[in-house]
Order: structure tokens, then C-alpha cells, then sequence
């Protein structure tokens, strides 16, 4: 009987443990995911470095991510689908502009403000829009000297 109880107690803490390390797994990387309230469309020349689950983020600050991404056989522009975080709004004349984390870092999408007191709602397009810059291609224009 002392054997039953002691197996029932520990099968009981490696149970709370593991179910404990889901929690944790799901909270940091983001599987459980966050009610999204707004979802934004762009429209980008080169989305270089830009995949599903890519930052949305304003002044540093993560609002979202990039919850859809496909090609436009019509245009060739790469067409992004955006989440954003429920309570964030986000003037009408704002960016979306493709950047780079530095030499080495992570791509993301920074949205910059705009001033308008109206702002984006549900399924709108954001039409300024700045795709990647290509690092290899600004060495060759400074080496090349081509202006």
C-alpha cells in the first residue's frame, strides 16, 4: 500500500512538471498566440528576410506579427498579411517598411507612425510601403561606383 501512494505522488509532481514546461513553451514562443483585433494588408517590391511569424513592431516595441505572405502572379509584389495586437491602433497614413536588426540580426517589419487622427481598421491596405534593402547590392554600387 506505502508503494501505491509513493508511486501515485511522484507520477503526480512529474505530471505538474511537464504540464508546467508546456505552459512555459507555449507563453515564450508564442503557440498559444494573442487575440489579434486588427489584421493589415501590405504590399512590398522585396520582402527579403520576411517570413509567417516575423515581428510587427512599433518604436521597438512588438505589436504583432506577419500572419500571411504570398507572391501576386499579376504584380510580382510579395503581398503580406499582418496581425496586430488587440488594442493597438495604428494611423491611416502610416509605413510599413522592411528592416534589419543590423549586420548580422533578424529582419523585421517596422511600422511608422503617421499623424492622422483617423486610423486603419479591419482588413485595410497600407500603401506606403519600403521593401528590404539588399546589402550585397549597396557593396556592388559603392565598389562599382555606379550612382
Amino acid at each position: 500500500m506505502r508503494e501505491n501512494t509513493t508511486e501515485v505522488v511522484v507520477g503526480a509532481v512529474v505530471l505538474a512538471a511537464a504540464l508546467s514546461f508546456l505552459w512555459v513553451l507555449v507563453g515564450v514562443t508564442g503557440l498559444g498566440g494573442k487575440a489579434a483585433d486588427l489584421e493589415l494588408q501590405a504590399n512590398f517590391r522585396s520582402a527579403e528576410g520576411v517570413s509567417v511569424g516575423t515581428d510587427i513592431r512599433l518604436a521597438g516595441v512588438s505589436i504583432g506579427t506577419v500572419s500571411g505572405l504570398d507572391l501576386n502572379l499579376e504584380t510580382y509584389r510579395a503581398e503580406a498579411t499582418f496581425a496586430i495586437d488587440e488594442g493597438v491602433a495604428i494611423p491611416d497614413d502610416s509605413a510599413a517598411v522592411v528592416a534589419s536588426e543590423g549586420l548580422l540580426g533578424g529582419t523585421f517589419v517596422e511600422i511608422v507612425p503617421g499623424g492622422s487622427f483617423d486610423m486603419f481598421t479591419d482588413g485595410a491596405l497600407i500603401e506606403d510601403t519600403q521593401g528590404a534593402v539588399s546589402l550585397i547590392q549597396l557593396l556592388l554600387k559603392f565598389v562599382g561606383g555606379d550612382e
